[in-house]
Parts: structure tokens; C-alpha cells; sequence
């Protein structure tokens, strides 16, 4: 990552997908790369196949771009362009959201709502790579939260772990965040960050390729919950602070004296 430049989507994605990767097992080491993310296999068509081989192309094209442009900085990403309709049928790899190599969990809450809620907690949504043979039949080439092969390796959530790369992104996020001039002026601004670090560490790989491809927003979001909920809980307490010091005859805070006097004023 390059120091002239702040963070991109298209970084964190990579990182990410890296992240994730350490939590799976796959029967080659190319198969880790999706071109196509799907809900279910039963999406797999002649049009969902198209778009994987469109995706794949871009991909491998880009790929080639960055690497040429380490040596060569005045190359151009058309100079790289594939034909998709060149792509073979066989290379593309389908991405397919399921829990069906999840561990069951009855119990685990009492009113379950979605798939999710009879399965295992995950630490990001599980799902598996899928490709086509040279029978023209889909198999499994690929497991989330996996260890071994495919039909005799075991369920793990814990054998992975979120790449330095990821973790310096998160810390760069949270300290640039925490310098807005809403924020920066607060005492309890480290804590704030603390508490932003603390929960991108918990959920940062819950982001969800086939949802959205901007982690920046969703990073973001998780960012600004967690300086607001520290914001709250200080003012909870500086409130109840102040209303003791009044109960008993002392001079509460300038921000409760501050507001008193605009009421009086009003």
C-alpha cells in the first residue's frame, strides 16, 4: 500500500479477502479467487456464467496492469484487456452463500428467525467456492471456516486470523476519523478510538461481498456507532456527576451551568 494515498475500496477488499482466506480450505490454491458471488447454486445459469467470466476477465486483467505497472508506471489497463467469450467455462469460480457446512446449533436463541440463528456463530457469513468439471457438473472446490478437504477435513472458526495489512487500515480509519472537527475536541477521544478498534477488530470480516462493494461505508458506520455510543455514555455520567454535586450545594459542570443560564436567558 503506498504511502502517497489514503485508503480505496478496492485495497481493503483485497485485504479482506485475504483475512477470510486464512479461515478456509480450498482444493487448489487459484480456486480461492471467486468470479461471481451467488445466494445459491441453484443461481448458476448461462447468464450468471457469463457474468463470472466477464468478472474473471477484468480481474485477471487488472492483475496484469498492476504487476506491469511496478516496472513500467506509463502502461495503460486497456493495453491489458481479455475477451471474455475467450474465458473457459471450466476457470470461473461461483462463490455461493450457504450454511450448509455449518454446524447446527439448537437452542442457541430461543426464537430463531433466519438460517443463521440454528447454525454455529461465524465470525464473517460462510459460504463455498464451486466450479465446473469436465463433466459439466458443479462441485465444491472450496469451504469457509474449514480445515482439510473437502469431503474429510472438519469445521473451524478460529485456525484464521485478520491480516497486518487490515488491522494497520483499521487503526489509520479510526485515527483519521477520530480528527473531525465533531470529534477531536472531546477529552475522551482515545477511548473513543479504543472502543471504534475494539469493535472493527470483533466484526470488521462480517462485511458481506455479495451485499456491497464499498467496505469504506460499512467501516465507517461501525466507526461513527462507536464514538456515539462512548459520546452517550460520558454524557450519562457527566449528568449524573453534576446532579450530584447540586444536591449537594456545589457548582456542577460549565456545560450544566452553560445550559442552566440558557434557560434562564430563554
Amino acid at each position: 500500500m503506498k504511502a502517497r494515498k489514503y485508503l480505496n475500496n478496492r485495497d481493503i477488499l483485497k485485504e479482506i479477502h485475504k483475512s477470510k482466506n486464512s479461515y478456509c480450505s480450498f482444493v487448489n490454491e487459484d480456486d480461492n479467487h471467486y468470479d461471481l458471488v451467488l445466494p445459491n447454486i441453484s443461481k448458476v445459469n448461462i447468464r450468471t456464467v457469463a457474468q463470472a467470466k466477464r468478472n474473471r476477465a477484468d480481474r485477471l486483467a487488472r492483475a496484469a496492469y498492476e504487476a506491469e505497472s511496478e516496472v513500467n508506471p506509463k502502461c495503460k489497463l486497456a493495453e491489458f484487456t481479455l475477451d471474455w467469450k475467450k474465458i473457459n467455462k471450466l476457470d470461473v469460480v461461483f462463490r455461493i452463500m450457504t450454511y450448509d457446512h455449518i454446524p447446527l446449533e439448537p437452542g442457541r436463541k430461543k426464537n430463531p428467525k433466519t438460517t443463521s440463528d440454528h447454525h454455529v456463530v461465524c465470525n464473517f457469513p460462510p459460504f463455498q467456492h464451486y466450479k465446473f468439471n469436465d463433466n459439466d457438473e458443479l462441485v465444491c472446490v472450496g469451504k469457509s471456516h474449514w480445515v482439510g478437504g473437502m469431503e474429510n477435513g472438519y469445521f473451524s472458526c478460529d485456525h484464521g486470523k485478520m491480516t497486518n495489512t487490515l488491522a494497520r487500515m483499521f487503526m489509520k480509519l479510526v485515527e483519521r476519523y477520530g480528527t473531525r472537527s465533531n470529534w477531536r475536541g472531546y477529552t475522551y477521544n482515545d477511548e473513543m478510538q479504543s472502543s471504534a478498534l475494539l469493535q472493527l477488530s470483533q466484526i470488521g470480516l462480517k462485511f458481506d461481498e455479495s451485499k456491497s462493494q464499498n467496505p469504506f461505508a460499512y467501516y465507517t458506520a461501525i466507526i461513527t456507532n462507536s464514538f456515539t455510543r462512548v459520546l452517550n455514555l460520558e454524557k450519562r455520567g457527566q449528568n449524573i456527576r453534576d446532579d450530584i454535586l447540586e444536591q449537594n450545594g456545589l457548582n456542577p459542570s460549565y456545560t450544566r451551568q452553560f445550559s442552566n443560564a440558557d434557560r434562564k436567558t430563554s
